[in-house]
This record gives structure tokens, sequence and C-alpha cells, in this order.
């Protein structure tokens, strides 16, 4: 399937990407937000705008709730996601406050009606923030329970016109045949097929997100937080970095 690619006001091709970070790196492990790592991943974000790539964020809210999670608990679970977007929203907003603090401008947009802290999420109005430099800021999920802020990405992803999506992980720099932190040996691929990562269950996004960007032509980048500098560098365009899915 054939993408419209992202054009700039001047009509010209330019490199725009989604990032998708996981609420648990904001968290630096932990519940709530860690601010020495936020802060290095918005000086990495502000180091790719410089270089003239447009960037879209979505955010994870595991940091704060896991709609799942609750649900073994004993909360329903679509009150438990509701929970979980509200969550994505908080990460938004440190986000969008480490960002500004550097004289990165963005916007947040979010699927749940929020008018005091967000915009309501209109592709085409992201589109604009992103031509004019503007960081866009994905949050609370899809507004409805059930899907992850994977397939969110790709969505988002999509419907922006991004050329990738470009997905942090922590503990592991890609894509293994297995568990690297419990199986030695276990092979990294550089590049996947989507199709191979659903048929292996290789656990790189849930089925639902994988089988979204197979069907419409979206690469996906894993990568590594650790690295030094990782995501300015995928930001930009480093694809030695982690590991390529397409099809």
């Amino acid at each position: 399937m054939v993408r419209k690619l992202a054009i700039n006001n001047q009509g010209k091709l330019v490199r725009r990407v989604l990032l998708k970070l996981s609420g648990e790196a904001f968290g630096g492990g932990s519940l709530g937000v860690d601010v020495p790592v936020l802060r290095n991943i918005s000086m990495q974000i502000k180091t790719a705008v410089a270089n003239g790539v447009e960037v879209c964020v979505v955010v994870g809210g595991g940091n704060f709730f896991r709609g799942a999670e609750l649900e073994q608990a004993g909360i329903d679970r679509s009150r438990g996601d509701y929970m979980g977007m509200l969550g994505t929203v908080m990460n938004c907003l440190a986000l969008q406050e480490f960002l500004e603090q550097l004289g990165v401008e963005t916007r947040v947009q979010t699927a749940i009606a929020m008018g005091q802290i967000a915009e309501p999420y209109v592709p085409l109005k992201a589109i604009r923030h992103m031509q004019k430099s503007r960081v866009v800021i994905f949050g609370a999920g899809t507004g409805l329970p059930y899907f992850s802020t994977d397939t969110v990405a790709i969505q988002r992803a999509l419907e922006t016109h991004c050329l990738k999506v470009l997905m942090g992980k922590n503990g592991v720099d890609g894509v293994y045949s297995g568990d690297p932190r419990i199986e030695p040996g276990v092979k990294k691929f550089t590049n996947l097929t989507i199709t191979q990562a659903l048929v292996d269950d290789l656990g790189v996004m849930d089925a639902a997100a994988l089988s979204l960007a197979r069907d419409n032509g979206m690469i996906i980048q894993v990568f590594g937080m650790d690295e030094d500098q990782a995501v300015a560098k995928v930001l930009i365009g480093d694809e030695k970095i982690g590991t390529i899915l397409k099809e």
C-alpha cells in the first residue's frame, strides 16, 4: 500500500517520524516521573528538531496505571483503561514542560476532551504544528478502552503521514528471538518482517498494532533507550541502531 509522504510548507519532502515511549521509560522503572531521564529525552528531541526533523510522540502511562493489571486487581477493565489514559496525559504534560523549558514549541493533543490543558486530536492540525517545527504529543490513547498505546502509535503515524514509528525499549536494544536478559545466546535481528514478528510472537508490540502496520506499509524501528543519545540518533535517521521491521 502506498502511503503519503510528509511535505513541509515549501512543498519539499521532510523527515517526519513518530516516537513511541513507554510510561516505564518516563518513570525510570518506578512510579511517577524520573526527572533526569525525562530531561535527557527532551534534550535529544530538541537536537532532532534543530536538525529539521518533524517529531510527534505517543506516550504510555504504565508508570502510573495499566488497565490490564488493574483488571487483575478486580477493577473493571474499561475503567482501568480510562485511568491508564489519564496517566498518559500526565506524562504528556511532563514532556511538554521539559521541552518548553528547552525552548522547543509543543502542542499536546488528546483523544478525550481536556480543553484547559490540551487540544483535541485533529490530524491536519497536528501536521500543521509539525510543519512549524512544533513537537506534537499525543495523549489519552484512542479515547476508547481495550486499545494499547502501541496501536495508537501506528494509527497516529499513519494519519499524520509519518515515515516510520520509532519504538524505544528499556533493557533491550532491539528485537531478539528470545529474551536476552534470561536466555543467553538468543539471536538479535537487524531486519525483520512484521509477519515473522507476528508468527513467532516476538513481543515487539501487540498483534493489533503489528497487523495495522503491516497492512498499511508502516515501518517500525525498535531501539534501546540505554544507548547514549539513542533517541536523537534514531530521530535523525540512524538505521544501524536496533531492529527495522517492515514487509
